[in-house]
């Protein structure tokens, strides 16, 4: 069985951490279709230190199914290390070093992608967080911050030699953010390098895909992100398929409106309904891209103020017929 330090993983799909995006009330929905393992969004070390209440709320992970693993931040092997003591506290299973954000706001601070140019200063970060960890520590990275920065390999063999449990790569640099192919000769590349599990993250947008980065990287596990917004059923699909070589039939208007009306429900649990509703719209978009009317249902949705007007946008949908143009 996988596992990521002493903590089991049930299967080989995991969700990736994706910033404003994967909350309490997605990750209770990316666990019960299938997902091994979910993350927090990426949380500032400085933000757990000064006892932010937001920050706080983002780590949380209270009545979550384990394992789940909270993401941290920041460019101070000191306050990182703090942070780790701070989230294990508070119940995470597994702590991820985030090294791998290319968004301004964050390499401007020396932390992200940003420190994948500084290896030493990696080195004392991933020292620190092990060293206050009671808990596995992982770290998630690209492959460098430009091509004439790839330091993937020698980040990963750092990490291992600190006490990383486990390696995730996203096969792009800093300098591409999500433009091009990921590169998963990379991940091959590190599997090799390094003895601990490699998580492959990239491109993964269906089953067929997942099974080909498995086969062609030998990584021990994969991570869907984008692909999965708005459709869990994939991360369903995925598991199935890795498991069975079978792929389940894919959701019909009535299934999406239910899990997407089950997702706005566990969002007003965890924020009460005036925050969820306003922060699940763009969610709730995404449940219905790519269908006939997806344009006007987003239209309405973002002017939608209250649970009631959602459950009626989404109802007035489901009862439309499915359209399926090769029939």
């Amino acid at each position: 069985m996988l596992a990521i330090g002493n903590v089991p993983l049930a299967n080989q799909v995991i969700m990736a951490p994706l910033a404003g995006i994967t909350d309490q009330a997605f990750r209770v929905i990316a666990k019960s279709f299938g997902c091994s393992l979910v993350t927090t969004e990426m949380i500032s070390d400085m933000g757990l230190i000064y006892g932010q209440s937001r920050t706080y709320r983002i780590a949380s992970t209270s009545g979550e199914e384990r394992p789940v693993a909270v993401q941290i931040f920041g460019s101070e092997p000191d306050t990182m290390g703090k942070a780790a003591r701070i989230v294990q506290d508070l119940g995470a299973d597994i702590i991820d070093i985030n090294m791998g954000c290319p968004t301004p706001k964050i390499v401007k601070n020396g932390e992200g992608a940003a420190l994948m140019l500084d290896i030493p200063r990696c080195r004392e970060i991933i020292r620190a967080v092990v060293a206050e960890a009671r808990v596995p520590v992982t770290v998630k990275m690209r492959s460098g911050w430009d091509q004439e920065h790839l330091t993937y390999l020698e980040l990963g063999r750092v990490a291992e030699a600190e006490g990383a449990a486990a390696l995730t790569l996203h096969p792009r640099t800093r300098m591409q953010f999500f433009a091009g192919k990921a590169d998963w000769g990379q991940i091959r590349q590190l599997k090799q390098e390094v003895g601990i599990p490699v998580v492959g993250n990239g491109d993964i947008r269906t089953p067929q895909d997942a099974k080909r980065m498995l086969d062609e990287t030998g990584c021990d596990a994969i991570m869907v992100g984008r692909a999965a917004l708005g459709n869990p059923f994939l991360l369903r699909a995925i598991a199935a398929y890795l498991e069975t070589g079978m792929i389940p039939d894919p959701p019909d208007r009535k299934e999406r409106t239910q899990v997407a009306m089950r997702h706005l429900q566990l969002a007003i649990e965890f924020k009460g309904e005036w925050v969820a509703v306003r922060e699940m719209r763009k969610q709730l978009a995404w449940y219905v891209k790519g269908h006939p009317g997806a344009a006007h249902i987003r239209a309405e949705l973002n002017a939608a103020t209250s649970r009631e007007e959602i459950t009626s946008i989404f109802a007035a949908w489901a009862a439309q017929e499915d359209f399926n143009p090769r029939q």
